[in-house]
């Protein structure tokens, strides 16, 4: 899943204009520390990993491996840091506000180097990394900085021999445990919201992209954040992520990620001290795409949802339901339009479209591709690897996709865009809800009414009307959201 601001996700399409950033040179990554207490620590195990470029295959550094000990003693600094006297709860909620505006300044200062960890770490292009990831990050900590001063209890009329008023108050010690697919931006909407409210954070990055948030680790302790408020462990899930989901002093935790990860832990939080959980665990996105649509728009934006990120984004747009009378239309311009994609190196500005994350992933969406080939789909374009002993995979277009199909019910989380279609609104309106998934949807038409009366009946949470992945840091995520473009 990807935010934005408004480029509205559209990768390097409307900057071309512009001068173009260029990667920094990394010649040694600085920061590969366990971040406690505002200071750089080794692992209590002293055990490291090594963190890989998915386009090359090369170790980029090795990082220091958190595990249940070095959990522990995160979270007992950030507990000391929330309590009542601390200098963190003494502190004024807007001077909070300009800690978090301080922070975003640092991340825009450092931009340029921030993109290029992304990059390397995640194989994303470099420019969707610089206009993209650290856009949305840099808004989300704005955002949230606003906010900081102007969360407000209420009073409530009662009996007239009392008085009610309700107040917030920070949670506590709040678990984050960020995936790999955005390591920075996911680490701003898990961390911005909780700081905002007065808590403290002890922050799993994925253990396939921990580089940037260590740096902004740095970044924290420069700004003036008290000594314990942010803790980043990098670690594994079985170990630190587990840790973290089980302790008794972690008041709650956030996950995104897979939907069997976010089944331990929500059972580690009830076995535990039955804290809260919120969790975002992926989705197999709708589209509906109605006869009467700018048809090259919902060609351009559901390609865009189904490919962006190498498909690796929990919004995918990975069903897309097409209106009969202009099924083969939409599949013919949807091929022409794929062969503008440009795979390569992800360093390269005219690069959009680089490789997968690790070669298990690799071969999940590989084996995929491959059962929709066995199953009857049609396959339209792609579908193959590109280059030996890498991890670039074809944008993938097949059509004449049946429900039943592997490939329509089963999260791919890779390029691969799934072309249905359907003869009657209805019929599509109950095909798109035949899913576990509910995550977001699109509804491509000229008619506001149809817009309307579909995306009610959708039970999805964010719904978008002709156009995908508009994401906004004022909009929510998840819940019951209209999004219209005009």
């Amino acid at each position: 899943m990807a935010q934005n601001g408004t480029t509205e996700n559209r990768g390097t399409k409307g900057i071309a204009a512009l001068p173009l950033p260029q990667p920094v040179k990394v010649q040694e990554v600085r920061h590969t520390k366990i971040f406690i207490d505002n200071e750089w620590h080794t692992s209590s195990s002293g055990r490291t990993f090594p963190t890989f470029n998915p386009a090359t295959g090369h170790k980029i550094c090795d990082v220091e491996e958190a595990d249940k000990e070095d959990v522990d003693r995160a979270v007992k600094a950030a507990k000391a840091a929330e309590q009542r006297g601390s200098p963190w709860r003494r502190m004024d909620a807007s001077s909070r506000g300009r800690l978090l505006h301080k922070l975003a300044d640092l991340m825009e200062r450092d931009r340029l180097l921030l993109a290029t960890l992304e990059t390397l770490d995640t194989g994303k292009p470099f420019l969707q990394s610089f206009f993209i990831d650290l856009d949305g990050s840099i808004k989300t900590l704005r955002y949230y900085a606003g906010w900081a001063d102007k969360i407000h209890g209420r009073s409530l009329p009662v009996d007239e021999s009392f008085m009610c008023f309700t107040k917030h108050e920070p949670v506590g010690v709040c678990g984050a445990i960020i995936p790999w697919n955005f390591p920075l931006l996911m680490f701003m909407w898990k961390m911005a919201p909780a700081l905002s409210c007065g808590n403290t954070v002890v922050i799993k990055p994925a253990e396939q992209t921990p580089l940037t948030a260590l740096h902004v680790g740095a970044l924290i302790k420069e700004a003036g954040f008290p000594p314990g408020v942010v803790n980043i462990l990098p670690g594994f899930g079985p170990t630190a992520g587990a840790a973290i989901a089980s302790h008794m002093d972690v008041d709650k935790v956030a996950f995104t990620g897979s939907t069997e990860v976010g089944q331990l832990i929500k059972e580690a939080s009830a076995k535990s001290n039955l804290k809260r959980v919120t969790l975002e665990l992926g989705g197999k996105n709708p589209c509906i795409v109605f006869a009467d649509c700018d048809l090259q728009l919902a060609v351009e934006e559901t390609q865009k949802g189904a490919f962006y990120n190498q498909g690796q984004c929990c919004t995918a747009a990975s069903r897309v339901f097409v209106e009969e009378s202009i099924y083969e239309e939409f599949v013919h311009r949807s091929v022409e339009n794929v062969k503008k994609i440009v795979i390569g190196d992800p360093m390269d500005p005219q690069t959009s479209h680089g490789p997968q994350i690790s070669q298990q992933h690799f071969d999940k969406i590989m084996d995929l591709i491959e059962s929709g080939k066995e199953e009857g789909a049609r396959l339209e374009y792609g579908g193959a690897a590109v280059g030996e002993n890498r991890l670039f995979i074809q944008p993938t277009i097949f059509s004449g996709v049946k429900d039943q199909m592997r490939i329509a019910k089963e999260e791919i989380f890779g390029p691969v865009q799934c072309i249905f279609s359907f003869k009657r609104q209805q019929e599509a309106i109950e095909r798109a809800n035949r899913s576990q998934y509910g995550l977001v949807s699109a509804i491509f038409t000229r008619s506001m009414d149809r817009a309307l009366s579909v995306s009610a009946a959708l039970e999805t949470g964010t719904v978008w009307i002709n156009c995908y992945n508009a994401l906004h840091a004022q909009t929510p995520f998840g819940e019951p959201t209209l999004l219209i473009r005009f």
